[in-house]
């Protein structure tokens, strides 16, 4: 794709739309860390709007294969506590995760968008117990839905002019 000179008051999505796709890709993979989905969405550019960048992400994360979801998973990171979370939820939390981490082979991803901070260590704790509890293959479609709701909440950060993709939960 030919790019062309971006004004200096042009949107993110316009300067994302507009940049090398080298560049593009770069930026997507710090969303979803597959090169597979990246490559897709920054080959269909340029999207019209925001929610046309969403609705594609959201297909080609739909159908990313095993190997490219073992990719995305193995790039994640575990979410941030709350500076001022006692010891002990630290404590359960890092045996929840390992717990989970022996089981399933990766690292418990899920999205805390919609959460307050207070609400978040309830929830992941709560999460990872009942998630502990499936079957490989069925949590391995969990992950990949959380997953693709983390891509999703970083590519509207980034391009809504917020900065990084990889700052999210």
């Amino acid at each position: 794709m030919q790019t062309r000179a971006t004004p200096a008051t042009a949107t993110p999505l316009e300067r994302f739309n507009a940049a090398p796709a080298d560049e593009a890709a770069q930026t997507l993979l710090t969303c979803l860390h597959s090169h597979a989905w990246a490559h897709r969405l920054t080959g269909h550019r340029p999207y019209p709007d925001l929610t046309a960048l969403l609705a594609a992400a959201d297909e080609a994360a739909y159908d990313l294969s095993p190997d490219d979801l073992t990719e995305a998973l193995a790039a994640e990171t575990l979410p941030a506590l709350p500076e001022d979370t006692y010891a002990a939820a630290h404590t359960a939390l890092n045996a929840a995760h390992a717990a989970y981490e022996s089981r399933f082979g990766h690292v418990f991803v899920i999205s805390l968008d919609d959460l307050s901070t207070n609400e978040a260590l309830n929830h992941v704790l709560a999460a990872i117990r009942s998630r502990l509890n499936n079957d490989l293959d069925e949590e391995r479609l969990v992950a990949a839905e959380e997953l693709r709701h983390l891509a999703r909440g970083r590519l509207i950060s980034t391009l809504r002019g917020a900065g990084n993709c990889a700052t999210s939960h």
